[in-house]
């Protein structure tokens, strides 16, 4: 049985009223009580001292018991709340807060606002609390790129892999996903510490988004108009150096016809990407407004296709 109902309701009101900053400021967010169970079990586990076997066996120990914990909270929620309309509501409050379309939005629109004014110290202040690379000397196309890549991928590991997995499995599928997806943006680095401790979470990671990634490339390419060239999209997507990440970035780039990744800086150090769709043109300011836009609809798209679930699964 899909929890389709469940999911509706979680998408609507995760769109209407995300996590307000006051519950924040009080019992911050689910993620965050994740985050600190992986930093409380990191610090402990991953000694320097330990072999890269034994480090990437304390990984999984770390990244089970984070996953599991995550999921059987979840199950007690759902198990203990009462099976009426008071219940579902806040089952879907605590689901709801799983998601992340609203403030994808705003952190990349933050972004573009500044850039669009020609602000490019703001944008580039905006653009650091989303991407992970060194902002500081990005000019206004490599801001405006780096603001769209984040939106086409955070789309897919914000809002349709943990729609998807809900869907599947209800709040502990959610649960679990939330769990698994911060496990890699932790601890799924590839830099000396988290090489072997991680590797475990980012594989996981990678296997957990595999059908979402191409659903929410599909999306963005229903909407962008750009379904025509998806096979253009799958060969970019296959030369990306993740699994998943090419993907929505693809279907995004052929939407608005720019080329994205490419090379970029980590870490000081030049990472030579190739390029996606890399006979479009250069992305530019008003291009993060064109990307918003298409991120709009795809929410859209996906708002009358879980709707239409409803409806369906009410006739049978």
């Amino acid at each position: 049985m899909l929890f389709v109902e469940l999911m509706l309701l979680a998408f609507v009101l995760e769109i209407a009223l995300g996590w307000p900053d006051k519950l924040f400021s009080v019992i911050k967010h689910p993620v965050v009580w994740v985050g600190s169970l992986i930093t409380f079990l990191e610090r402990r586990l991953n000694q320097p001292s330990s072999t890269h076997s034994q480090r990437y066996l304390k990984g999984v120990v770390t990244s089970v018991l984070v996953i599991g914990v995550s999921v059987v909270v979840a199950l007690c929620i759902s198990v203990v709340l009462p099976n009426n309309f008071m219940g579902w509501i806040i089952e879907a409050v605590v689901a709801s807060s799983l998601l992340a379309s609203r403030s994808l939005y705003t952190h990349v629109n933050a972004t573009a606002i500044p850039l669009q004014a020609g602000n490019l110290s703001s944008a580039r202040i905006a653009l650091s609390h989303i991407v992970g690379r060194d902002t500081n000397a990005l000019d206004e196309s490599s801001i405006a790129s780096a603001a769209i890549e984040s939106l086409a991928e955070n789309a897919s590991d914000g809002i349709y892999a943990p729609l998807f997995w809900g869907l599947l499995l209800g709040l502990p599928g959610i649960a679990g996903y939330k769990a698994i997806n911060t496990l890699d943006s932790m601890i799924g680095h590839r830099s000396e510490r988290y090489l072997s401790f991680g590797r475990f979470a980012a594989k996981l990671d990678d296997v957990v988004n595999l059908i979402p990634a191409r659903i929410s490339a599909l999306l963005i390419a229903i909407v962008g108009g750009s379904l025509a060239a998806f096979s253009n999209i799958v060969s970019d997507a296959a030369k990306h150096r993740s699994p998943n990440a090419g993907w929505p970035e693809g279907a995004m780039a052929q939407a608005l016809q720019i080329r994205l990744s490419g090379p970029r800086v980590y870490n000081d150090k030049i990472s030579d990407e190739p390029w996606l769709n890399p006979t479009g043109s250069y992305a530019q300011a008003l291009d993060v407004e064109r990307a918003l836009r298409i991120y709009k609809k795809s929410l859209a798209l996906t708002g009358v296709l879980l709707l239409l679930s409803v409806a369906f699964s009410a006739f049978l």
